[in-house]
């Protein structure tokens, strides 16, 4: 028996539906599906199930852990966990400008918190050059400009400025 799981945040028509279809459509050939429950996963655990569909582990870093190591349990995982933690928007930016596609200018910039561990002093980020010349960024960029999380999935927490250069 195949078994289909499905990992997901809160979406309210997509995964009843889905899961419903897809115990309809693999009935016959002993295919069920359900959603993947979690409380901690042991290494080497084998994954219960043959498919994930994956539609949060871009932003439950557990999850994506979990999706990696149940590949390497011999999984099939949609969509590929791997593949979020190589990727991020500016990279992509920066691929599809180099290929001939018209994006907006594109800056990336120093992240506004950081983990406890990190000394915000000299310390830990003397590469970090300061202070920041946020006007000529702007001039760059062209206001009003859209603030975003070069990583990560969708628009969530997206800041438009609105402040009209003077």
């Amino acid at each position: 028996m195949a078994k289909v799981g499905l990992l997901c945040g809160r979406e309210f028509s997509f995964p009843p539906a889905f899961l419903a279809r897809v115990n309809e459509l693999g009935r016959k050939d002993g295919v069920t599906a359900e959603f993947v429950k979690l409380g901690g996963t042991k290494m080497g655990e084998l994954a219960e199930f043959h498919v994930i569909v994956d539609r949060i582990s871009h932003e439950v870093d557990y999850y994506r852990g979990f999706l990696k190591h149940a590949i390497v349990q011999g999984t099939y995982v949609i969509n590929n966990p791997f593949w979020w933690t190589a990727d991020d928007k500016f990279f992509n930016y920066a691929v599809a400008q180099k290929v001939g596609v018209a994006v907006p200018k594109t800056i990336v910039l120093p992240q506004k918190s950081y983990p406890a561990d990190i000394d915000l002093t000299a310390e830990s980020l003397h590469n970090l050059g300061y202070p920041i010349d946020w006007d000529a960024l702007l001039d760059y960029v062209g206001r009003p400009a859209i603030l975003k999380p070069f990583s990560g999935g969708g628009w969530k927490h997206v800041y438009r400025s609105t402040t009209a250069k003077n």
